[in-house]
């Protein structure tokens, strides 16, 4: 009876040769944040979700590995981290086992940030820091250092992954790893003056019907925000997260600051902006 009870506690344990978990990737962190069940299991959301993660990872480890071999250290914030699946991941796969590194979770839903805090102790994931911050506040916080290697904002909604932006620039990152979500405010104000925008430009038959409206109002915002960082000196690529049958918001901006501005990236961003009646969003961008 008593090796039955002992198999029984210890069954969990024989999930880790599972092929979609990686080696060494804590189980009960994996249980903690629900892509586990209790007994173990994956159903097919929490594969989805996993996959995404592990493949924003694979983009993500050869950026941590490049600072922390010419620092011997790193620091990385996850804007808008909300539950923070990526930062818990991150940290289990690449930072526990190394001597230095910080993660920084920002977040401004208070109860999202003492669940991490709390769920951070119980692992003993002592390089990470949780704190309830809106951007403003997090580009002046004494509890974030001046400098950030790293910053993350995935799945941040519509205007949150402009807020991360921000802050990396004050915070004069080296890399900028974003996966946009929601992008509402383009499309809000392509609609708002479509009249007007038929007699300025042929252009407008773009967006005129509402999906269209939605669909080129996000792709223009990931757009703009290109243009953005390579006006501040960064180079830019932007490929797919996962397979579009995982999921619809599947843009993945990778930005290395290298120092030179592209010449002409603020002037198409300006002429854009005008040439799609876009003027309100100008102070948007103005940063």
């Amino acid at each position: 009876m008593a090796d039955k009870k002992n198999q029984r506690t210890t069954a969990p344990v024989s999930i880790a040769p599972m092929p979609d978990i990686r080696p060494g990737q804590s189980i009960e962190l994996l249980q903690e944040l629900h892509i586990l069940t209790r007994d173990g299991k994956l159903n097919q959301d929490s594969r989805r979700k996993l996959k995404q993660v592990y493949h924003l990872y694979q983009f993500i480890e050869p950026l941590l590995d490049e600072v922390m071999a010419e620092r011997g250290d790193l620091t990385l914030a996850d804007h808008g981290a909300g539950k923070s699946y990526l930062g818990f991941i991150l940290y289990d796969l690449f930072l526990k086992d190394k001597p230095n590194g910080h993660i920084h979770g920002i977040e401004t839903r208070q109860e999202l940030v003492e669940k991490s805090q709390a769920l951070a102790a119980r692992l003993g994931f002592a390089r990470m820091s949780f704190l309830n911050l809106s951007v403003e506040e997090s580009i002046r916080s004494p509890n974030l250092p001046e400098r950030i290697d790293l910053v993350t904002a995935l799945h941040a909604c519509d205007t949150a992954t402009d807020d991360a932006i921000r802050f990396a620039l004050h915070k004069r990152s080296r890399f900028i790893v974003l996966v946009p979500c929601c992008q509402a405010e383009v499309a809000a104000v392509l609609r708002k003056h479509k009249n007007a925008s038929f007699a300025k430009t042929p252009l407008s038959e773009i967006w005129r019907h509402p999906i269209h409206s939605r669909e080129f109002g996000s792709h223009l915002t990931n757009v703009c925000r290109c243009l953005l960082l390579e006006a501040h000196g960064y180079q830019v690529t932007v490929t797919e997260l996962v397979g579009w049958e995982h999921s619809m918001k599947n843009e993945l901006i990778i930005a290395r600051h290298h120092g030179a501005p592209r010449s002409n990236a603020r002037e198409r961003l300006e002429a854009i902006l005008g040439e799609l009646n876009l003027d309100e969003l100008r102070p948007r961008f103005a940063y």
